[in-house]
């Protein structure tokens, strides 16, 4: 399957302070979503994004004003060259957020970002929660050594946690939003998982606490974040306050790339053919 023809472009909303490192996961996170729906118009919009820097980081509102501008722009020249086309109708634009769970304030920036363009634009809900983002967490925490890669074998891994805690942002919502995920993944590893949101001072500590006092030995922080919305030194921070080992963010695991565009699919009513292995 492709893109139909015409479809709004999927503009990835990306949080928190531009940065090389931040474009490069952004750019993957799209083309694994480009991968999975041949000819997807994807497009790449910073919430913290500068103008004087808008060839490198272009603003959330600048990239749906654009957005917009060329498709009117595409319809005028069509109508110029005496082809019977419609006129533009629809969104122009899908924003997906890069958030894996909900973060209010994020959410309001975004949505103002949206008005201020002045784009006709749909806004979709964030990743999670989702039983790819709990296989997500499970890699993140094999690949740091704190979990096995796979349940079914019988060694096991000396370093393995034997509790969980998923570190989220965005305050209790997200802390709510996160434990669903985090059931998923305490299935997966069959060791408790309690979310605590990185936002809120001494959480992550209190949760290692109560983790601790029923019977978890060796913790780790899994980070049920992207990367970019949390802020520099938080995440190691708040581990080495409780001390806990932690696995890297989520960044642009193929799930997250595929997450993102079944986001805009679901905006647009269309089911895209998984390139890759079908998930049960």
């Amino acid at each position: 399957m492709v893109a139909p023809e015409g479809a709004p472009a999927l503009v990835l909303a990306v949080p928190g302070t531009p940065s090389p490192a931040v474009r490069a996961l952004a750019e993957e996170v799209i083309s694994i979503a480009r991968s999975e729906l041949p000819g997807l118009d994807a497009r790449i919009g910073y919430l913290d994004g500068a103008d004087d820097a808008a060839l490198e980081f272009p603003p959330l509102d600048a990239v749906l004003a654009h957005t917009a501008a060329e498709r009117t722009a595409r319809y005028e020249q069509a109508r110029a060259a005496g082809q019977d086309v419609a006129a533009p109708d629809g969104p122009a634009a899908v924003v997906v957020p890069l958030l894996a769970g909900p973060d209010s304030a994020l959410i309001r920036r975004v949505r103002q970002a949206v008005m201020d363009s002045r784009a006709a634009a749909e806004l979709t809900d964030v990743l999670g929660p989702h039983p790819l983002l709990a296989e997500a967490l499970h890699v993140r925490l094999s690949e740091a050594g704190l979990a096995r890669a796979d349940r079914a074998r019988l060694f096991t891994v000396a370093t393995a946690a034997d509790g969980i805690i998923l570190a989220t942002v965005g305050g209790e919502e997200a802390v709510q939003a996160a434990g669903i995920t985090g059931m998923l993944l305490a299935a997966r590893l069959a060791v408790p998982v309690m979310a605590a949101a990185l936002d809120q001072e001494g959480s992550i500590a209190a949760m290692a606490e109560q983790l601790r006092g029923s019977g978890s030995a060796q913790l780790a922080v899994a980070p049920y974040l992207i990367g970019p919305e949390v802020a520099d030194g938080l995440l190691d921070a708040a581990a080495k306050e409780a001390d806990c080992l932690a696995a890297e963010p989520l960044g642009a695991y193929p799930a997250i790339g595929k997450l993102v565009l079944s986001q805009y699919a679901a905006a647009l009513g269309i089911t895209p053919q998984p390139q890759g292995s079908p998930v049960h």
